[in-house]
C-alpha cells in the first residue's frame, strides 16, 4: 500500500465524515467535535496506518463509533430538522412548507424505526455513494 499522508489522504474525508457524523448526531457542533477527536485519533494511530486496507474505511469507523457514543452518552433520540439544517437558498410558500415539514417527518419517522446497521448502510451507499464492498468493510 503506497504510503498514507494525513494532509493528502486523511484531511480530504473531513467534509465525507462530518456528514456521517451530523447524520448520526442532528446536531452540528456535535458532528464537528467528533470530526475533530477522530481526526485526532487517527493521528495518534498513524503507526497503523501501513496496516490498513482503506484508510477511508477506518476514518469512517472511528467517526461512527464517537458519533454513536456521544449520542448514546446524552441519551438522545431522533429529532426533528433545525432550520440550520434545511435549505436557506429557496424561500418555499406555505403550501410548499407544509408539505415538506410532512414528508421530513414520515422520512425521519421511517429513518427511526430501522436498525442502527440499516440506517448508517443507507447512510454510506444513498449519501456517501460507497459501494457495497466498501460498506461491507466499514461495518
Amino acid at each position: 500500500m503506497p504510503e498514507i499522508s494525513f494532509h493528502n489522504d486523511i484531511l480530504p474525508l473531513k467534509d465525507k465524515l462530518f456528514r456521517l457524523a451530523l447524520r448520526i448526531t442532528l446536531h452540528r457542533a456535535e458532528a464537528e467535535d467528533v470530526v475533530q477527536e477522530a481526526m485526532i485519533r487517527a493521528w495518534n494511530r498513524r503507526e497503523e496506518w501501513p496496516r490498513l486496507e482503506s484508510i477511508e474505511a477506518y476514518c469512517i469507523t472511528i467517526v461512527r463509533n464517537l458519533a454513536i457514543d456521544r449520542v448514546q452518552l446524552k441519551e438522545s433520540g431522533n429529532q426533528s430538522l433545525t432550520p440550520e439544517m434545511e435549505d436557506l437558498q429557496w424561500v418555499p410558500g406555505p403550501l410548499e412548507r407544509l408539505v415538506r415539514k410532512e414528508r421530513l417527518e414520515l422520512i425521519h419517522k421511517l429513518i427511526g424505526e430501522l436498525p442502527e446497521k440499516q440506517k448508517m448502510v443507507m447512510q454510506l451507499r444513498d449519501i456517501e455513494g460507497e459501494g457495497y464492498k466498501e460498506i461491507a468493510r466499514i461495518l
